[in-house]
């Protein structure tokens, strides 16, 4: 019987020298793949422990942090800064209403179809309960690699990050409902 397939903790670089044409790079390889894999397995193991005793889903916290930070936010604004569609920020948003965390209110402007987003007494005060636990479990997550290592991704992200805020830029809207 062969031995079972186990992944290797230190994969060889598959990205080393990958062409632009991205001949021989594998499905389980490409970009897209390895980012889900690592936030899924983050979501899994870090957030969702402090969301669930916090008594929040993953995006309930994820929007009550939004909003707790900014003490104040446009809902387009916090669609933007959640990284979710407009549906799923809405229906969070009134799951989180209902329990009185935040309120949806007009923008003061007069914009009847605008809305802000604000924090409440009720869900400050749970945001200060959670962020300490919060930070603490990601930076456990981020402090396993090395200062120079933490540099480098970081920045890696932020140079992806700006890669693709400018392709979006570039692209007409696709009707899907992520974009703003």
């Amino acid at each position: 019987m062969p031995p079972p397939v186990t992944r290797s903790l230190k994969p060889s670089n598959p990205w080393g020298d990958l062409s632009p044409t991205g001949e021989g790079l594998t499905v389980d390889n490409f970009l897209t793949t390895r980012l889900s894999e690592v936030t899924n397995k983050a979501r899994r193991n870090i957030t969702q422990h402090y969301a669930i005793e916090a008594g929040l889903s993953v995006s309930e916290w994820r929007i009550l942090s939004l909003v707790a930070h900014a003490r104040e936010l446009p809902f387009g604004e916090l669609v933007t800064q959640s990284t979710s569609d407009k549906a799923l920020v809405s229906r969070t948003l009134r799951a989180l209403e209902a329990r009185g965390l935040v309120a949806v209110k007009p923008d003061a402007g007069g914009h009847r179809k605008k809305l802000v987003c604000a924090i409440t007494p009720a869900g400050d005060a749970l945001h200060a309960q959670v962020i300490p636990i919060a930070r603490q479990r990601q930076a456990e997550a981020v402090c396993i690699l090395s200062a120079e290592e933490r540099r480098v991704l970081f920045r890696a992200l932020g140079k992806l990050s700006g890669y693709f805020r400018d392709l979006e830029e570039k692209r007409p809207p696709t009707g899907d409902g992520l974009e703003e």
